[in-house]
């Protein structure tokens, strides 16, 4: 009897013990729970990066089993490094992306449709126009969220306006006021009156709107506009600013590969025609008072227009989707990351965020959303995808500008160039 009371008490104790390590098992493999590590890319100067990082820090500090790795470059070196990276099928999990390479990405079937996303709610969208979210779909897909909206703009340099006796009117100057302007301020205040308008495949396309043309036509098989002549006056006025020493060369130009090296930082240009983000950070690196001007006759054939100033997706070959579309969501809808910000990234997307931020931005980070606003009050048209082909399209009209800039062919040369190759690109689809 003793025996079998002795057997069942070592039975007992033995199930009491493997009962408490199956219970500590249980509580360590939530309290240890290993983080999982998301790459997340972007490009940028050197104030987003560090911005960047800090908005990454409190990502992890309110989601403590992620990590983020972050990957940047500059505007060239992050398409350079991304194009391999696609090709090996190791994109990073959360891809900044430009409205230029959202269909080439898309339509090879890397990236990731985001709207299981949004009806899941794990992207709030509550607080975000309908217009807005769907700026970054491709047919029936949202391959990117829209982080912030932009707008074309010329940042003038208000010491050396002042310095050169010339005012810029916006709401009346035409492209013939630009061109004194630019050569009024070279004379005056000896500096270029202009960064040179670059690149061209964002500044020839707005003049092209200005004269109630498009770049690319609606199916996007071809380029929209007709008359050469249009692309030959474009060039021509440029080439007769860098003749008159109002705009920089085409090797000073070409120098400008960050932007703390843009003209405007150094004092070389009172202006810099760029997309209203770009104001934050020259803030940030110039001394001198800087101003927000709309650019030439947007007044005209409605030829403003808003922009996403970029875009977030997610590739297919990502092992944490709903990681990152965590990452994307605290990225649009998170208060203290959108103050961090300061409208770098454009003007916040969610008007709930926007609205909370407007008190604790400083006079010169509230001048982008006054400007964006003022944008809005006189358009609500949004910048579609470009089509397919569109990058490659893009890579030969900075070629051909080179050429003619450098004065290798002639701006008529050029037009036909162009349209050809142009033409062939997007026919192919």
């Amino acid at each position: 009897m003793k025996n079998t009371y002795l057997l069942i008490l070592i039975l007992f104790l033995l199930f009491l013990l493997t009962s408490c390590q199956s219970n500590q098992n249980q509580i360590g493999s939530v309290d240890d729970e290993e983080p999982i590590t998301i790459k997340v890319a972007w490009w940028g100067g050197h104030p987003r990066h560090e911005e960047t990082n800090e908005i990454i820090e409190l990502f992890e500090k309110e989601n403590p089993t992620i990590n983020v790795e972050p990957v940047f470059a500059n505007w060239d070196d992050y398409w350079k490094n991304l194009a391999p990276m696609a090709a090996g099928n190791q994109l990073p999990d959360v891809i900044q992306m430009d409205m230029a390479f959202l269909s080439q990405y898309s339509e090879k079937g890397l990236l990731e449709d985001l709207t299981p996303f949004i009806k899941n709610d794990t992207i709030d969208t509550s607080s975000i126009k309908e217009s807005i979210v769907n700026s970054g779909k491709m047919g029936e897909g949202l391959y990117g969220f829209t982080v912030g909206i932009n707008v074309l703009s010329v940042i003038s340099n208000e010491q050396l306006l002042d310095k050169a006796g010339v005012k810029i009117n916006d709401n009346t100057w035409a492209w013939e006021d630009m061109e004194q302007i630019a050569l009024d301020i070279k004379e005056e205040a000896n500096v270029y009156g202009s960064n040179g308008m670059h690149p061209p495949d964002i500044f020839f396309p707005y003049y092209l709107r200005t004269k109630g043309e498009q770049f690319y036509n609606k199916k996007g098989t071809g380029l929209a506009y007709k008359n050469d002549q249009l692309f030959v006056d474009y060039f021509n006025m440029q080439l007769r600013l860098v003749e008159a020493g109002a705009f920089p060369t085409p090797n000073e130009v070409a120098a400008v590969r960050v932007m703390e090296d843009d003209l405007i930082v150094n004092g070389k240009s009172a202006v810099s025609w760029n997309y209203s983000n770009q104001y934050a950070s020259f803030d940030q690196l110039t001394e001198s008072p800087l101003k927000l001007n709309l650019p030439p006759e947007h007044y005209k054939n409605n030829a403003l227009f808003l922009k996403p100033s970029m875009l977030l997706s997610i590739p297919k070959s990502s092992n944490y989707k709903e990681e990152a579309a965590r990452f994307i969501d605290f990225f649009v809808n998170n208060v203290e990351a959108n103050k961090m910000m300061k409208g770098e990234r454009g003007v916040p997307v969610s008007s709930k965020v926007s609205e909370e931020i407007k008190p604790m931005l400083s006079g010169e980070e509230l001048k982008i959303v006054h400007y964006v606003e003022k944008a809005i009050g006189i358009t609500n048209e949004m910048q579609p995808p470009d089509p397919t082909g569109s990058s490659q399209v893009i890579e030969v009209l900075k070629n051909i500008s080179d050429e003619i800039m450098y004065k290798k062919i002639t701006p008529e040369e050029g037009a036909k160039k162009f349209r050809e190759q142009a033409n062939e690109i997007l026919q192919k689809g």
